[in-house]
C-alpha cells in the first residue's frame, strides 16, 4: 500500500500524491514511522567525504532490502579550501552485521582474516 512520508497516511493503489500534503506517496515497505527514527536505533555503518560513495552505498543497501540514511554534515555556507567535512551512511542496529557484509563486498574489501594474495 502507498504511504504519504510526510503524514503516514495510507492509500489504495492507484493513488500517487498524499492529496492533504501534496507529497508523493512512497511504498510502505520503505516508509518508517516515527519512532523507527530515533538517534539510538541508528549506527554509522560507512563514512567518506565523498557524497557519491556514500549515494552509490545507500542505493546498493535498499536494494539489499537494509534500509539506511545519509547524515550529511557539509556546510554549503561557509566556503573553505578543501573538503573536510565526513558524510555518514547510517543503518539500523539490527542491520549493521548485514549491512557491513555487504559494503564490504560492493567496495571488493578483502576480510581482515584472510590474508592477502601475493
Amino acid at each position: 500500500m502507498p504511504v504519504c512520508p510526510n503524514c503516514g497516511y495510507e492509500y489504495v493503489k492507484g493513488i500517487t500524491f498524499c492529496p492533504d500534503c501534496n507529497e508523493s506517496l512512497v511504498d510502505e515497505n520503505l516508509y518508517l514511522k516515527p519512532e523507527e527514527w530515533k538517534e539510538d536505533n541508528w549506527v554509522v555503518a560507512f563514512t567518506s567525504n565523498q557524497e557519491y560513495e556514500i549515494e552509490m552505498l545507500k542505493n546498493n543497501l535498499d536494494g539489499a532490502g537494509i534500509t539506511s540514511a545519509i547524515l550529511d554534515q557539509k556546510d554549503r555556507n561557509f566556503p573553505s579550501p578543501g573538503d573536510f567535512s565526513v558524510v555518514k551512511l547510517m543503518v539500523k542496529k539490527e542491520d549493521l552485521h548485514d549491512a557491513l557484509n555487504f559494503i564490504q563486498a560492493v567496495l571488493n574489501v578483502p576480510d581482515k582474516d584472510e590474508p592477502e594474495s601475493e
